[in-house]
């Protein structure tokens, strides 16, 4: 326990650190950080600061597809660290109703269209290589080593 009080720091991918009195980080970060910098004031009792937490997580769940769908809070204090684990699941993935499985043959086909190698060299070089070519070819090929 640091004696001049509690801190929150962070390390940035890039190699970077701030202290700061609130932070967020990730791919909802920015939402998150929108429910910081609206409701957040110093001296927030425990409760206040958990439902604050848990507002801007949320945020970024509904705000970014990549922020996952439950809420887990984590609690640091002087004695002790509790993991709130799926604290709130606004999102909460249901079970499938029907299996989506389809046979083949299902999907009725509404247009076929056939390209021909001729139709395609109007567009495009096409170049046969043999079996010896093509291993040719890829020994001479440039690559970073």
């Amino acid at each position: 326990v640091d004696p001049t009080g509690s801190h929150l720091f962070t390390v940035h991918a890039h190699g970077s650190t701030d202290k700061l009195p609130y932070v967020t980080m990730g791919s909802g970060s920015l939402a998150a950080m929108s429910v910081f910098e609206t409701q957040w004031k110093s001296g927030l009792n425990k409760d206040d600061a958990i439902k604050l937490c848990a507002d801007a997580i949320q945020a970024g769940i509904w705000n970014d597809l990549g922020s996952g769908s439950n809420v887990d809070v984590c609690v640091i204090t002087a004695e002790k660290t509790t993991l709130l684990r799926n604290y709130i699941t606004p999102n909460k993935r249901e079970q499938k109703m029907r299996n989506y499985k389809f046979q083949r043959g299902t999907t009725a086909v509404l247009n076929e269209k056939i390209i021909t190698r001729q139709d395609i060299s109007k567009y495009v070089t096409v170049h046969e290589l043999s079996d010896n070519d093509a291993g040719q070819a890829a020994e001479k090929m440039e690559v970073d080593s």
